[in-house]
């Protein structure tokens, strides 16, 4: 049976404990040129963010393209070394784990992948795609391991006997139903969900989200909700972290980042998601963001969204803004917000 633990509906669920805590992260990577591979440079895709999530809930990430949210995700996995920073997940520091002993703790987190194609092996069955985890941490043989496959390909909405198809005879939803199946095969605590629904047909997107989150409550699980459709973000996570130029610059509850979000841009990305009411629509204001995202390789000086941002002053060149926490569980990185 799925390891069904006692969860609350999202809606009284209460913040419980913290399962990731992560301070002052940092990912850079080397910019190399000519033979012997000098460094001439450093991306600085992740530069200091930190956030937490308590166990049972969703954070939704969210921000343009390239500004770091896949490359966060995938550092919080272990999936890169980080350059700096700390990695707490249920209270151990995993940081610098290496060897045996960051093997054992893979089966705890896991990830989903943006592109449900690029992830499957199309010369594997369903069933050994599946089966992948399970054999690689030893979970079970022979007819048990059956049974779990079958009893995941249930758990995602798939019918068993699909367990001999291959990749290329599903549709890109059931295509990341069975991603999903693979995460959850060692009944992991947390899952980054990378993108998931970006490469979807709009049709599909509800759907795939509604089963992530009936998984959490049936689950017990942990999410790590990365993507750049905000109106999405606001039907799954319970708490959304703003992410601009490998820096988070606003961090809230839900409701009250979408009802008064304190950021610039914040405000310029909300303005820019629609709302089922035309009348209302017609007259709000749009923020239109000149320019383009500078380079991760060179950012501004003080504040980087400054070379954007319609509410720059002088202090903004000067002086990076502090990461500090205002109205109780709100966090924000501007000097215009006092």
């Amino acid at each position: 049976m799925l390891d069904a633990r006692t969860v609350q509906p999202p809606e009284d669920r209460q913040g419980g404990d913290v399962l990731l805590r992560v301070d002052a992260l940092h990912m850079h990577f080397p910019i190399t040129r000519g033979v012997l591979r000098r460094k001439v440079g450093t991306i600085r895709a992740v530069d200091g963010v930190s956030l937490e999530i308590a166990r049972g809930k969703t954070l939704g990430l969210v921000g343009e393209s390239g500004c770091g949210k896949s490359t966060a995700g995938r550092t919080i996995l272990r999936l890169y070394d980080p350059t700096g920073g700390h990695i707490l997940f249920d209270g151990n520091e995993i940081t610098t784990l290496r060897g045996e002993t960051l093997r054992r703790l893979r089966p705890r987190m896991q990830m989903i992948f943006q592109d449900p194609q690029a992830c499957l092996n199309p010369r594997m069955t369903v069933g050994s795609i599946i089966a992948e985890p399970l054999t690689e941490h030893s979970a079970g043989k022979g007819r048990q391991r059956r049974e779990r496959i079958s009893e995941l390909l249930n758990a995602v909405g798939l019918n068993p006997k699909f367990a001999d198809r291959y990749p290329h005879e599903f549709s890109g939803g059931q295509r990341q139903r069975i991603g999903i199946a693979r995460a959850i095969a060692l009944n992991p605590d947390f899952i980054v969900c990378d993108e998931p629904i970006a490469a979807l047909d709009v049709s599909i997107q509800a759907q795939v989200v509604n089963l992530l989150q009936d998984l959490q409550v049936r689950l017990g699980l942990t999410y790590l909700f990365i993507s750049h459709d905000l109106s999405m973000v606001r039907h799954i996570a319970d708490n959304v972290a703003v992410m601009y130029l490998g820096k988070v610059v606003e961090l809230a509850p839900r409701r009250s980042l979408y009802a008064a979000p304190l950021h610039p841009y914040t405000h310029a990305l909300l303005s820019a998601v629609p709302i089922p009411e035309p009348e209302a629509e017609r007259k709000r204001a749009h923020i239109i963001l000149k320019g383009d995202v500078p380079s991760p390789a060179n950012p501004p000086s003080g504040c980087r969204f400054r070379t954007r941002c319609p509410v720059a002053f002088e202090r903004c060149a000067s002086e990076e803004p502090a990461w500090r926490e205002v109205e109780g569980d709100r966090w924000v990185a501007c000097h215009r917000v006092e």
